[in-house]
């Protein structure tokens, strides 16, 4: 019986090891974070684009802290967030992705008046973007 029970409990414990040590994809391959992280890039760039349209910070600062303990219940350390966030390369990545959106949704990156039907648009659909946003 003693020697059962440890067998048990050794493989218990190696399988926990186990899938403590697999390493996790990278952060860039969350899909639903990354989508978040795009929703505010796309925000952002049509707050500032667009002078009747404002962020609603708050919600913004929110939504982050969701997408945070999204990673962290994942199972990334806030170290492993930190760095993904503040990389340039993915920061360059998110900002490429919320470019292709806008211009797919009618933006000319360059006229700043283009942004606001889009900005209107996502507020009036209540959507990820929209709630982000406000109009004067």
């Amino acid at each position: 019986m003693r020697l059962m029970l440890s067998t048990v409990l050794a493989t218990v414990l190696s399988a926990g090891v186990t899938s403590a040590a697999q390493a996790l994809p990278p952060l860039s391959e969350q899909v639903e974070i990354n989508q978040g992280l795009t929703a505010i890039t796309i925000a952002d760039m049509i707050r500032h684009n667009c002078k009747s349209i404002d962020a609603r910070l708050l919600r913004a600062f929110g939504y982050m802290r969701t997408l945070k303990q999204m990673a962290t219940d994942a199972g990334y350390s806030d170290d492993e967030i930190e760095a993904f966030v503040t990389d340039k390369a993915e920061k360059a990545r998110v900002k490429d992705a919320a470019r292709a959106w806008l211009v797919a949704h009618g933006v000319v990156l360059d006229d700043g008046q283009s942004y606001c039907p889009v900005g209107l648009a996502e507020i009036e659909g209540k959507t990820a973007i929209g709630v982000l946003l406000r109009a004067d």
